[in-house]
């Protein structure tokens, strides 16, 4: 009866999670953590390990707050064991060697349409011999239905067999006996039955699929069935993680739609496929992501643009419903990514809360906004090394504000750093030229500069009553 109880009032509490959630992240982290300490009294032992069943409740003991949420959550979520369940290898070659990333695919048979077969042609076909030896990629047919996998493998095996010998695409099942409960499950949000039970497996699946890949490559990216991918996808994310060298994240995003081009740490699959578990019946898998990358303390959203996979499918995997959802920053050529080397960046414009300079110079979606700036006006960067430039690429402005464009501005480059104690500045400038419209783009500057440039700089030549977005600060160097 006791345990009754306890397990009624941890229900109680999830359902108010939903109102919380949109409230404020410590309160959900709150509704998390206490939510945590009553698992242990009724979880799987094969879902929470022992040592943190002890830990939940050495935690119970402290005073709670949102810093200390989020390091029990790392804590509790550092499951270095992967889930017991023995997979069924449909169709694979042992890897090899550890690869750079693992796509992970999960489908099951749609009412209508199928694109599985499609995603996985692109991806192997919009990555050069070069990258497809750095990926491997999983596919789970999460179908309980036989025959459907039994299709679904022959039409695998006879388009891809090259690439199943050469280690590059394997296809597993994870059987249905280890699944968890699927029918009479709470319906969070209202949703219908049927639809509860879909997200549920759906979040299941996935957890599976996660768990599976966390040893098979250094980072991991989720992709849906129904995805198409932009060319050197790989080398684009290899180029953004790279730029981020230093920086801590959890999650980077290569496309706005569901849960499509997630990249992840492989470290994080383990806690990350636990994580779907516990949470399993609660909400749609892109939600709980989105609470995931808050409980390990990334705070925003990093996107990156433009993104590098589509959604091309037209029927939903649910009841065949139409989806007709498309990514608009997709570009199928996205390789073309700048280099932005190191730099400083200043301006004497009137900045608009935290819409700093330095936004505009980072491929994560974001951008500078200032009030209306003055004749005389500039946007400096200061590179830490002198570059040779061969194009460079200016953007004001942005789709719902489309009149917060610079109207009349040049863009000019500068060498000869002046020794100063309190900001780095070039003594001379050179203008390459005019903004058309808002922006400013240039190719073979190399051709067009005689000196190495130690400074760029965009100026205002006529005050405007408007405001300004600097949208995006492109460079490509020799």
């Amino acid at each position: 009866m006791f345990k009754f109880h306890q397990m009624k009032h941890v229900f109680e509490i999830l359902d108010k999670m939903r109102c919380l959630r949109k409230r404020s992240t410590v309160s959900f982290l709150g509704v998390l953590v206490i939510f945590l300490l009553f698992m242990n009294l009724y979880i799987e032992d094969s879902y929470v390990l022992e040592g943190d069943k002890q830990l939940i409740r050495e935690t119970s003991t402290h005073q709670l707050n949102s810093e200390r949420y989020v390091h029990t959550f790392k804590d509790l979520s550092n499951f270095s064991g992967a889930i017991n369940v023995t997979y069924r290898y449909l169709a694979a070659t042992p890897l090899q060697r550890k690869r750079y990333l693992t796509i992970g695919l999960s489908s099951v048979k749609r009412k209508k349409g199928n694109y599985l077969l499609e995603t996985i042609k692109s991806i192997f076909e919009q990555s050069s011999y070069e990258e497809l030896k750095e990926i491997s990629v999983v596919v789970h047919l999460a179908d309980f239905n036989s025959s459907w996998r039994d299709a679904m493998v022959q039409d695998i095996t006879q388009k891809f067999a090259h690439h199943i010998i050469a280690g590059r695409l394997m296809v597993i099942h994870a059987p249905e006996e280890y699944y968890p409960i699927l029918d009479g499950l709470k319906r969070n949000y209202n949703d219908p039955e049927d639809r509860v039970k879909f997200r549920s497996k759906q979040n299941v699946d996935y957890a599976f699929l996660l768990n599976f890949c966390a040893n098979t490559s250094d980072y991991y990216v989720m992709l849906e069935d129904d995805v198409r991918c932009s060319k050197n996808f790989l080398t684009a994310i290899k180029k953004v993680i790279a730029s981020l060298e230093g920086t801590y994240w959890v999650t980077l995003e290569f496309s706005k739609l569901g849960y499509i081009g997630k990249l992840y740490h492989s470290h994080d699959l383990p806690r990350l496929a636990h994580f779907l578990l516990m949470f399993y019946q609660e909400m749609p898998c892109d939600w709980l992501l989105t609470h995931f990358r808050g409980l390990l303390a990334q705070k925003n959203v990093i996107r990156f643009k433009p993104s590098l996979f589509q959604h091309m499918g037209y029927y939903s995997s649910y009841k065949g419903t139409e989806n007709k959802l498309k990514d608009d920053d997709f570009e199928e050529e996205s390789f073309d990514i700048p280099d932005n080397p190191p730099a400083s960046l200043y301006t004497n414009m009137n900045v608009f809360e935290n819409y700093e300079a330095s936004k505009a110079y980072s491929s994560v979606d974001e951008y500078f906004w200032g009030k209306p700036p003055s004749t005389g006006d500039v946007f400096v960067i200061v590179f830490e090394n002198p570059i040779i430039i061969k194009k460079i690429k200016v953007n004001t402005g942005t789709e719902d504000r489309q009149n917060d464009i610079l109207h009349h501005g040049a863009l000019d480059v500068g060498e000869n750093i002046l020794p100063s104690k309190q900001r780095r500045q070039c003594s001379t400038y050179l203008r390459l030229g005019e903004f058309k419209n808002g922006n400013f783009e240039m190719s073979g500057v190399n051709q067009k500069i005689p000196f190495d440039i130690h400074c760029m700089r965009i100026y205002v030549t006529k005050t405007q009553k408007e405001w300004l977005i600097i949208r995006s600060i492109s460079i490509w160097t020799s």
